[in-house]
């Protein structure tokens, strides 16, 4: 119990002595070791890429998880490492009211069978994004939380050690310095006072060298802390490169989510077409819209000479590559393999959102949207 006392007294003094010491050095009355250039460099690169790496933490979970609720529970089950639990999607609880009111309004009925089919899609595009969020999670965010929880815990632990070696060693130099200049005192002290001189003048002398030996002690472990947090610091240039795969992951996780959504709305929109021809509904772009998918990227305004090439001719034909694998329908249309080149034209009267595309002697209907009309 004794021990633990000089230890606590011991601790509290040295906490007051560096405390001192840092006042002073805010208020410009004691000198402060200056850090070196390089390393100085590596703590300001540290500290950036801590700052910055939580705002990017935190902006796609916002991103991915909107509702801060939702975030709060993610963080506790996470924090009482629990399972999270699996939560419906908004695009599927939404697919699932759909399917409810069909039954509601009756499944045989236009509006019934229209919501079953965009019910069912909607659960497919709401599957797609929860593979995104568990992809995200896995590849990007849990990356990012293991640098900031582990490795940065670490460094910012060293640099605080290191703050107190170098403010130890600043108080080893000023004590060496009050050393010095009481040394030069006493031996500058009157020849008349010999006895009491002498002494202090030997008192003196101990106490610088003393100081000397604290400061050269103090010196050593400052070296070797500073070299220690060196070290972890330059371990950001990995970090950096891992970050970078990880983000190369969430980029292609993203990709294939919004791949996917667009090929679900592909097939949405041709069985809404089918539904709405055997329900003998009129179809949207029948009342002079455009196809949703190209109007959802906006251009340039295009010169006489661009306009004149990116339009189809009536009556002639042009090569076309294919952007994905389509099947057919029926016997009306023409069935697609991706990369493949076929000829297309249209025919007066025809749909805009479909063409005429041949392959040898096979003909039939093709979407536009599947297709890259080459010049």
């Amino acid at each position: 119990m004794d021990f633990n006392v000089k230890k606590l007294a011991s601790d509290a003094g040295v906490f007051f002595t560096r405390a001192v010491q840092f006042t002073e050095e805010k208020l410009g009355q004691a000198e402060k070791t200056e850090l070196d250039p390089h390393l100085d460099h590596l703590i300001a690169r540290g500290d950036s890429t801590k700052n910055w790496t939580e705002k990017i933490l935190r902006q796609t979970e916002v991103l991915l998880q909107p509702n801060p609720s939702a975030r709060i529970e993610e963080f506790i089950y996470d924090k009482l490492d629990k399972k999270i639990p699996s939560r419906t999607t908004n695009a599927e609880l939404l697919g699932q009211h759909m399917l409810d009111a069909a039954q509601e309004f009756g499944p045989e009925t236009p509006y019934g069978r229209t919501l079953i089919t965009v019910g069912e899609f909607q659960r497919k595009l709401g599957g797609a994004e929860r593979e995104l969020l568990q992809t995200s999670a896995a590849a990007f965010l849990n990356p990012l939380r293991n640098f900031l929880e582990g490795d940065w815990r670490t460094i910012s632990k060293e640099r605080r050690l290191l703050e107190n070696r170098r403010l130890d060693l600043d108080i080893c130099k000023a004590r060496l310095k009050k050393a010095k200049q009481a040394e030069a005192k006493a031996s500058a002290a009157p020849d008349f006072q010999e006895t009491r001189p002498r002494n202090y003048v030997l008192s003196a002398s101990a106490s610088a060298v003393r100081a000397a030996h604290e400061l050269r002690v103090a010196q050593t472990e400052f070296d070797r802390q500073a070299e220690v947090t060196r070290l972890l610091l330059e371990g950001i240039g990995s970090t950096h490169l891992n970050h970078l795969r990880c983000l190369q992951d969430f980029a292609e996780a993203q990709t294939v989510f919004y791949a996917q959504c667009h090929h679900h709305m592909q097939d949405l929109q041709r069985e809404l077409h089918r539904c709405v021809n055997a329900d003998g509904i009129p179809p949207p772009s029948a009342a002079g819209g455009s196809d949703p998918a190209s109007s959802a990227f906006p251009s340039e305004p295009l010169t006489s000479e661009a306009a004149c090439s990116s339009q189809l001719p009536v009556t002639g034909s042009r090569k076309a590559k294919v952007l994905y694998d389509y099947d057919a329908h029926d016997a009306s249309e023409l069935s697609l393999l991706a990369d493949e080149l076929i000829s297309v034209y249209t025919v007066p009267g025809m749909d805009p959102d479909w063409l005429i595309g041949q392959r040898g002697n096979e003909k039939g209907k093709v979407p536009v949207t599947y297709l890259e009309l080459l010049s």
